[in-house]
């Protein structure tokens, strides 16, 4: 970082006698807890253990502390800081991967309750798959996450991205300190932004070079992020906005303009610096697709399939399920749209003519944005009324939709979303991609917002974060999609689509949507195909819409196998909730197995096998 930064944060200690001590890199104020390498696993109760595990883990991701809302009391310190950066960092966390798995592998199992053995279970499931993946030469693994990515910076890789939202929706501003905490942490980013660049170098000398069409994505919107940097926008306007709502009697214009100032004199040069290995990649790039064509690119999928999915299927294996289960859901839609009138061609053929109805388009431009918020909020209205016909036991998320940041809405999907965090101060989130209309229609809209927010992953991670702490930091990609999923099909058997028959098409076009992910994420990855045979596929089998399955592709070829995870869970469930109706016949109850799978919590397939199978004990008595 250049000199002039340096200045800067250790100026922050001068502002309202705050310590600069307590708020440099790795320095949490109060904070003393033990070394997981020094705690005797028979010495602490089981959840004392599994939380000393999780507070170990949040020391390497103190950002994630934040998100979870409990960087509070002593550890408010991890509010000013991203931890320790680079290859110190990653050393530094696999350590402590490796410590807190030998624990959680040694701890007397006996007298433990079930909730806490399945507590020990997800710790030693995520932490030996991210030890597997860090033990790759390159890529970054997210840990009890799913957005594991061997380039470090792409179109939907990378700081660029991420900083501008974290600051933007999850860093707080509500008192005097947090101020100055934003600005510590703010100070970090050129330094994590050149740590990145480095290992992306680092890659290129091994011959990892991500496709030259995804890097014509990111260098497109990394001039965007430069620009944006250069301003001091992405930055400064969150801190500013902090302050107006939250701090109004205060006098912060001095913090506000330093803010503005790391972003353009220290952020954007770092910034600018990617940029230029960007271009040196784009030089010696191929438009090869799949990870087949990078050095170890066979042992990073077959890796990447399992953390993704929690099982040990083959790329074969998933290629040849998404291909059975596109047939069956395509078997589903042929008479709906009989029924409606669309009787020539394939399903794929009549889908992509459905699309094209202007009775279930929405209005080009901001009309048609703003129908589209409408139209969400409406569904998300009608969803919550539901769900006491579902669960035996209810939450209330305070869900709020988003339209997704302008720099970022190229490279992402249609949607994405998640619950708030553990206190409540962070809002659960649907964040919609609306950098064009015609990315959505009238009759797949719903079940994308189903996906995203009720009964999907804002309910879900609502449950998890009133599960013990290990169990709201660790998620599971086949789970968390599976769920979101099996959220869907719960809305369509709650009636979503009783009275609107093109919308169960496009439910069903959903599942097979996921269905086409299994059969082209492998195809990229272990089949050799391009990426315009990926596109083909959904356009032609599937009646996708092109400009959706552009980005969606491109997504796979950055983060291979985690598509995988979505069809492989939610079939996965639904046959847990098939063999409960076997074994247990009339004593069956739709609302008490989805509560036992959702209080089971976020977990391997396997685990969530064990909670069914305590589910049917009790329910027999």
């Amino acid at each position: 970082m250049p000199a002039r930064s340096v200045n800067r944060r250790e100026a922050l200690g001068t502002f309202g006698g705050v310590s600069a001590l307590a708020l440099l890199p790795g320095c949490a104020a109060g904070y003393s807890q033990p070394s997981l390498r020094d705690t005797p696993p028979d010495t602490l109760s089981p959840d004392r253990m599994l939380d000393r595990i999780a507070y170990a883990m949040l020391e390497h991701e103190p950002g994630r502390a934040t998100g979870l809302g409990i960087d509070n009391g002593e550890y408010a310190g991890w509010r000013g800081t991203f931890g320790k950066v680079g290859e110190e960092g990653r050393e530094a966390y696999a350590s402590t991967l490796r410590d807190a798995l030998e624990k959680a592998r040694s701890y007397p199992r006996e007298g433990i309750s079930a909730d806490q053995q399945v507590g020990f279970e997800v710790v030693e499931t995520a932490f030996a798959s991210a030890l597997e993946g860090m033990a790759l030469p390159y890529g970054e693994v997210a840990v009890g996450s799913w957005r594991n990515a061997p380039y470090v910076v792409i179109q939907n890789v990378g700081g660029y991205i991420d900083y501008p939202r974290f600051f933007g929706s999850t860093q707080p501003v509500r008192s005097d300190s947090d101020v100055y905490l934003y600005l510590n942490r703010l100070s970090q980013v050129p330094t994590i932004l050149d740590a990145e660049r480095e290992r992306m170098r680092e890659a290129r000398g091994m011959g990892v070079v991500p496709p030259d069409f995804l890097l014509d994505k990111a260098i497109a919107q990394m001039e965007a992020s430069i620009a944006a940097a250069a301003e001091g926008t992405p930055y400064a306007g969150p801190l500013a906005e902090g302050i107006r709502a939250n701090l109004p009697d205060g006098s912060f214009d001095e913090q506000v303009e330093m803010a503005r100032e790391i972003s353009r004199l220290d952020i954007a040069p770092a910034l600018a610096a990617q940029m230029e290995e960007l271009k040196a990649q784009r030089a010696v790039a191929t438009s090869d697709a799949g990870m087949w064509a990078r050095p170890m690119g066979d042992e990073w999928y077959d890796w990447a399939i399992r953390a993704s999915t929690t099982t040990s299927l083959s790329p074969d294996e998933i290629h040849r399920q998404g291909l059975e289960e596109l047939a069956d859901l395509h078997g589903r839609m042929d008479p709906i749209l009989r029924e409606i009138g669309y009787t020539k061609g394939t399903v794929g053929e009549r889908m992509k003519a459905l699309s094209k109805d202007p009775r279930y388009q929405f209005a080009k431009g901001d009309e048609g944005r703003a129908e589209i918020m409408a139209f969400i909020e409406e569904r998300i209205g009608w969803i919550k009324a539901q769900m006491p016909r579902a669960f035996t036991q209810l939450v209330d998320p305070n869900l709020e939709v988003r339209r997704l940041p302008l720099a970022e809405e190229p490279g992402a999907p249609g949607a994405y979303g998640g619950a708030g965090s553990k206190d409540g101060t962070i809002p659960s989130r649907m964040w919609i991609n609306l950098r064009t209309t015609d990315l959505h229609r009238k009759y797949d809209l719903p079940d994308l917002t189903f996906h995203e927010t009720i009964p999907g992953h804002v309910w879900e991670g609502e449950f998890s974060n009133r599960l013990p702490l290990i169990r709201s930091i660790l998620a599971f990609n086949a789970f968390s999609e599976g769920w979101a999923l099996y959220g869907e099909q719960l809305a369509d058997e709650l009636g979503a689509y009783e009275e609107f028959k093109v919308g169960r098409l496009g439910y069903l076009q959903s599942l097979a949507f996921r269905a086409c992910r299994l059969v082209v994420d492998t195809g990229l990855h272990a089949k050799r195909w391009t990426r315009e045979e990926g596109r083909r596929f959904f356009v032609e089998e599937n009646g996708s819409k092109p400009q959706e399955v552009a980005s969606e592709v491109d997504r796979y070829c950055s983060w291979p196998g985690q598509a995988c995870g979505y069809k492989v869970g939610h079939t996965q469930i639904v046959e847990q909730r098939e063999r409960a109706k076997t074994a247990l016949g009339s004593a069956f109850d739709f609302r008490s197995f989805n509560t036992a799978v959702i209080l089971g919590g976020n977990a391997p397939l396997n685990v969530v096998e064990n909670t069914v199978g305590r589910y049917i004990a009790g329910a027999r008595g």
